[in-house]
């Protein structure tokens, strides 16, 4: 209601005074209603998985971070296809070999992506070769090219690579090990170890942690109280002593699938209490709303209640455990194969190729075989970034 005056009132009624009155609104016409654009349209009638990815793509970090993210997975079939070398190849011409230089251009003329040449003098004062570019020595790289052979996935022998070195040339651009393996094509085959073992640890951690953090805080009681029980024995242990303890109990004469599955299996083990502890906390405040009772009341069993009317409603904090969990498996992996305790050769992974990286004399006279590092910063890097715009996409409603 709205105090208003009439102004078909005279001014003086009765007693020379205005008399204030109140009207009523006009009722409300849809019809004439203000029309909605077409963009308003479609953000009103949008999905929230549609609004989801419209949130996301205004955080351009993390868009860039998921771009790189999926190249690199994608990638992990085809190793042996993008790697110049195999895996197992050996130049005992070029041991620590210092990494060559892309060039395009030679004495001015356009040559395309090539090398030069080594040229290895032995200093006697050092006992070490040490080797300068060749300007004599120009070495076009080929690309989609017949190269080292290989077992393609294990199945069958293939030698097509992505790129190759010129015929009787070298291509190492990270530089060589003290076996004259070419330290690029190994981080590239470390790729497929590092990065699986980071997706399978995520998986074994949320089935543990959804289901007895899901079943602790939904039906609470002697189940919560032992759930609760379990998790605080296994927070109270130190971790990384226990990585460690439980990776030096894998036995040594265990093939190298049966040492990563059980890594993998530590890492997943080791990880779900945290997990475990968020969801039951949710879970046990959500039971009690409108939607949940409502969906009991209608027969909905509780694994039904708990999967699509509970846990949608803290997507955003699983999409942000699982954006730290993997890098921090990924991590604890490296780790431990950095310290001998993990995967051994002749599996490779971005830990064991950093394993020789404890050598101070060698880190010293040959920088470059602390490579490894840089994919597990540029991952773990991009993983941050990435769940961090999927945290803030998670809700698009606020």
């Amino acid at each position: 209601m709205t105090q208003t005056t009439d102004k078909n009132t005279p001014d003086n009624v009765e007693g020379g005074d205005s008399l204030p009155h109140y009207v009523n609104p006009a009722p409300f016409d849809p019809y004439q209603a203000e029309e909605l654009t077409a963009d308003q349209e479609k953000f009103y009638l949008a999905s929230q998985w549609k609004m989801m990815w419209w949130k996301f793509k205004r955080h351009k970090l993390a868009l860039v971070s998921g771009i790189f993210l999926l190249a690199v997975y994608v990638s992990i079939p085809f190793v042996e296809i993008i790697a110049p070398y195999d895996l197992e190849t050996r130049n005992a011409d070029y041991l620590y070999a210092p990494p060559q230089s892309l060039h395009l251009f030679h004495e001015g003329e356009f040559v395309g992506p090539f090398v030069y040449g080594y040229t290895a003098e032995a200093n006697l004062e050092t006992f070490r070769w040490e080797y300068k570019d060749d300007p004599e020595q120009v070495y076009p790289l080929r690309f989609f090219c017949r190269g080292d052979p290989y077992k393609f996935w294990n199945l069958w022998d293939w030698d097509f690579h992505l790129v190759c070195p010129a015929e009787g040339g070298s291509f190492f651009p990270f530089g060589t090990d003290k076996l004259g393996h070419d330290m690029l094509s190994r981080i590239i085959y470390g790729t497929r170890i590092s990065l699986t073992v980071g997706l399978i640890g995520i998986t074994i951690s949320f089935i543990l942690g959804i289901s007895l953090g899901g079943l602790a805080g939904y039906y609470g009681g002697w189940i919560d109280a032992t759930v609760q029980r379990v998790i605080e024995i296994l927070r109270s242990l130190p971790e990384l002593p226990l990585w460690l303890a439980l990776s030096a109990a894998l036995p040594v004469n265990w093939s190298p699938i049966l040492i990563f599955a059980g890594i993998t299996v530590i890492l997943g083990l080791l990880d779900w209490p945290g997990l475990a502890r968020a969801v039951r906390s949710k879970l046990l405040a959500l039971r009690e709303e409108d939607y949940a009772t409502a969906a009991v009341l209608m027969g909905a069993r509780p694994r039904r209640v708990i999967a699509r009317h509970l846990l949608p409603n803290f997507m955003s904090h699983l999409i942000a455990s699982a954006s730290l969990s993997i890098p921090a498996m990924i991590l604890g992996e490296t780790a431990l194969s950095f310290l001998g305790l993990g995967l051994r050769p002749p599996i490779t992974s971005w830990g064991v190729l950093l394993n020789e990286a404890q050598n101070l004399s060698a880190i010293e006279f040959y920088p470059w075989i602390m490579m490894p590092m840089v994919p597990v910063i540029m991952v773990i890097l991009a993983f941050n970034f990435f769940g961090d715009g999927l945290r803030d996409a998670a809700d698009p409603y606020k």
